[in-house]
C-alpha cells in the first residue's frame, strides 16, 4: 500500500453502547455495566485504520492487543521493528512480551505515572476513536451478530474519508474538483 507510514503505529481501545446485546456485547465498566462492546484500532502515523477488533466491554485492552495486531498481517511485511505507541493500559509484561515476538517496539506509558501534556504520536488513534463515534453505526451499535460487528468495522469509511482528505491536500492534477467550503 503506497502512502502509509508504517514505522510508527498506535493502537486503542474504546468502549460504544449495545444496546441490543448480542455476541460482542458484555457489561460496560464505566457504564453502570449496562450492554457495551469495545473495539480495539490499530493506526498508522497518519491516524488512517489498519485493523480493528469487536470485543465485549468488560475485556481489557491488553487482552486484545494479539488479536489487534494480528489484523495487521494483511498488510504484508512491516518496516523492520516499527514503533507501537499505547496508553498505560497496555503496561504489562504480556503485552512487552507479545510485541517483541512480533518484532514490534513498543513506548508504552508507566502506570502511575502522569502523563505528559504532549502525548507524542499517541494522539492520532484517540483522534480516530472520535471520528469513529460520529458514524452511528460504530456509537450505538444495535447489530448482534459478530460477522455483521466486523463488516461495519471493516467497511473502512473513516479510512476511505481520511485517504480522500489527505489526497486533496497532496496531490494537484488538472481539472481537479474545487473544493466545498
Amino acid at each position: 500500500m503506497l502512502g502509509l507510514e508504517l514505522t510508527h503505529l498506535a493502537v486503542d481501545g474504546c468502549i460504544t453502547k449495545t444496546p441490543c446485546g448480542g455476541q460482542t456485547a458484555g457489561p460496560s465498566p464505566v457504564d453502570r455495566a449496562k450492554q457495551g462492546g469495545k473495539r480495539s484500532v490499530a493506526v498508522q502515523a497518519d491516524g488512517i485504520p489498519l485493523g480493528a477488533v469487536a470485543a465485549p466491554a468488560n475485556r481489557r485492552d491488553d487482552g486484545l492487543l494479539a488479536a489487534t495486531l494480528q489484523t495487521l498481517a494483511s498488510l504484508g511485511p512491516l518496516p523492520s521493528h516499527p514503533i507501537v505507541h499505547l496508553d498505560a493500559g497496555y503496561d504489562w509484561k504480556p503485552c512487552r512480551d507479545e510485541l517483541a515476538a512480533r518484532g514490534l517496539v513498543g513506548r508504552i506509558a508507566r502506570r502511575g505515572q502522569p502523563a505528559p501534556i504532549q502525548v507524542g504520536r499517541r494522539w492520532v488513534i484517540e483522534r480516530t476513536h472520535a471520528w469513529a463515534n460520529n458514524y452511528g453505526k460504530l456509537r450505538w451499535c444495535t447489530e448482534r451478530r459478530q460477522r455483521v460487528v466486523d463488516f461495519w468495522l471493516a467497511l473502512a469509511v473513516i479510512t476511505l474519508g481520511r485517504l480522500i482528505r489527505r489526497a486533496w491536500t497532496h496531490y494537484r492534477w488538472d481539472g481537479r474538483p474545487r473544493r466545498r467550503p
